[in-house]
């Protein structure tokens, strides 16, 4: 069957990824050449001849994010499960723009999301709708916070508001935020940053202050942004305190939980995301900690009339709405024509069920226990304070960038360079593979030792 020959594809891919460079040495020209020798599109090629080309050129030519030594961005290694659903949806290319033209694909989706929405504390008639990724999520939340805040502005634009909208957040916060501003029409300058407090938290009484300011000043506050899982330190911020303002002050409250959001299902972390079933809406991404193929994002909102009158829109060519409660996706989410995103993670939660990915999740924080524990006996420094498996360091004299260019020459190790506050620039380590262990760990440690030696 073709999924044997995957199971086994993958088995072995996984193999020799981790047994291979992690980093790629190439020229942007050296890869432009050989497209320009291979591919002038003139005249076929053989199908075979050009995936493995292709193949051979992932390989060689890029980060090998699978790797168990890919400490990085939150591209993790993928489940074997999702690998065969992203395969299956290719095949049969269902279209879940309306319930009618894909129902169990449709049914499928709406029942993996009603598991998650449960589990982060959401009322059963919470809306959800897997997204292109969490900028789509973050998207959906500034379009439909806007909705309920501003009646007028669905019909009429932000030139009709008396007042103009402003959103707050930490220069922490996913920088999509910014480019959310410019697309939405609200402009950069709405964007309020606030002050974070010693471990990069947002500092809740500076957020009133600004808000205050902004309303004697004029403007509409109307959104605060909450984030789980920092992207440079995996910083929280404090939930249950933003709740309590953003309920007395009337603010939407989005919280950004497109890595940490995956830890409400873990025993020992989902402490740390108190309150977070009191937040408006949530931005969680598959394709994070929960191990499945780009892209994956998911947006959960808890007014589900709200969603549906940010996205309602009316056709005479889209099939004619099925009776009964069911929705089509295309009139409540930012999408349209949509790919079958959500069988890959249905298809892992079904082989692997709940209590394994606790274990995966669980695994991958006690890894970034390891790591402190492993950089702190070696004379390292660790700068950043998170339970979430995300690790910040540097030592006296270090030049970071001159360090990562020997580490990558190395192939010890996939790190980052990151800038926390005002202060230098540090090493940024994140376990993002569930096959990352613990000899793993303490082989790069050792060898970055023998680096700065």
């Amino acid at each position: 069957m073709v999924f044997d020959d995957i199971r086994r594809a993958v088995a072995k891919l996984e193999s020799d990824i981790a047994c291979g460079p992690i980093v790629p040495m190439v020229a942007a020209q050296e890869i432009r050449d050989h497209l320009a020798s291979h591919y002038d599109f003139t005249k076929p090629l053989a199908l075979d001849d050009a995936v493995a080309d292709v193949e051979r050129m992932l390989r060689m030519w890029q980060v090998q994010v699978t790797h168990p030594r890919y400490f990085g961005l939150f591209n993790p290694s993928v489940t074997l499960a999702s690998i065969i659903g992203d395969t299956l949806v290719a095949m049969y290319n269902p279209q879940l723009a309306t319930w009618r033209t894909s129902p169990a694909a449709n049914e499928i989706e709406r029942h993996t999301l009603a598991w998650l929405a449960g589990r982060l504390g959401f009322p059963p008639n919470a809306i959800a709708s897997f997204t292109n990724g969490g900028a789509e999520a973050n998207l959906s939340a500034v379009i439909v916070a806007l909705t309920r805040s501003f009646p007028d502005y669905g019909e009429r634009g932000l030139r009709a508001l008396s007042a103009s909208p402003t959103i707050y957040l930490t220069r922490e916060a996913h920088h999509s935020f910014n480019k959310i501003a410019h697309m939405t029409g609200l402009g950069r300058r709405a964007i309020r940053t606030v002050a974070t407090d010693r471990h990069l938290k947002m500092d809740v009484a500076d957020l009133a202050r600004r808000v205050a300011e902004d309303r004697k000043g004029g403007f509409a506050p109307f959104m605060v942004v909450g984030t789980v899982g920092t992207t440079a330190a995996g910083v929280i911020d404090p939930l249950p305190d933003l709740v309590r303002f953003c309920r007395s002050e009337e603010l939407w409250l989005h919280v950004d939980a497109a890595w940490g959001g995956a830890a409400i299902i873990s025993p020992r972390l989902r402490g740390h995301l108190a309150d977070i079933d009191a937040a408006d809406s949530i931005t969680c991404d598959a394709h994070k900690w929960f191990s499945v193929p780009m892209a994956a994002g998911m947006f959960f909102c808890r007014h589900p009339d709200i969603v549906r009158e940010a996205f309602c829109v009316e056709t005479s060519y889209m099939p004619t709405r099925t009776a009964g409660p069911v929705f089509d996706p295309y009139t409540t989410s930012a999408q349209w024509s949509r790919r079958f995103i959500g069988l890959k993670l249905f298809l892992a939660l079904a082989q692997r069920g709940e209590s394994g990915y606790i274990e995966m999740i669980e695994h991958q924080a006690r890894m970034g226990d390891v790591l402190r524990d492993a950089l702190k006996r070696a004379g390292w420094r660790v700068v950043n304070t998170t339970p979430l498996p995300l690790v910040c360091f540097t030592r006296d004299g270090l030049v970071t960038a001159k360090f990562l260019s020997s580490l990558y020459q190395s192939q010890i190790a996939w790190m980052s360079e990151v800038r926390l506050g005002d202060d230098a620039p540090v090493v940024r380590a994140c376990i993002t593979s569930f096959r990352t262990t613990e000899s793993d760990i303490e082989w790069v440690v050792r060898e970055m030792g023998r680096l700065i030696s």
